[in-house]
């Protein structure tokens, strides 16, 4: 199956990974807007257990104001959202969204532009994790 982002899987425990992400997202110029904990959702709406695993919304304003002025639509696809979640007490796996991938359909060259620098930006951020 082909990966639907872009991805690294980090040997330290979960609250240590989460707690450096935003640095790195800043370091790119992201910054969160949202941040959903989907142990804490899941066991309250559902009474179910999960494990740890947090959705963060990033968002870049440059580039987020470039993509509306290329497209209103291209807000479907804001903010960027970036996963971490704990594969074992020492392994945590993190995954953001490649946009390349989410606007394969669309024909703005505008768009396609963006998304292969907003990609280039998250893969950063991935690796310097």
């Amino acid at each position: 199956m082909d990966q639907l982002g872009i991805e690294t899987i980090v040997n330290e425990p979960f609250e240590t990974v989460l707690g450096r992400v935003p640095d790195a997202l800043k370091a790119e110029g992201f910054g969160i807007l949202t941040r959903i904990d989907m142990k804490e959702t899941l066991k309250a709406k559902l009474g179910v257990d999960f494990r740890r695993y947090q959705i963060l919304g990033a968002c870049n304003p440059p580039f987020a104001h470039r993509a509306l002025g290329a497209d209103l639509a291209a807000g479907l696809m804001l903010p960027c959202n970036v996963l971490v979640y704990e594969l074992d007490p020492e392994t945590t796996k993190v995954v953001a969204v490649d946009p390349e991938r989410a606007m394969a359909g669309h024909d703005a060259p505008e768009l396609k532009i963006l998304a292969s620098e907003v990609r280039a930006k998250l893969a950063r951020v991935i690796d310097a994790l």
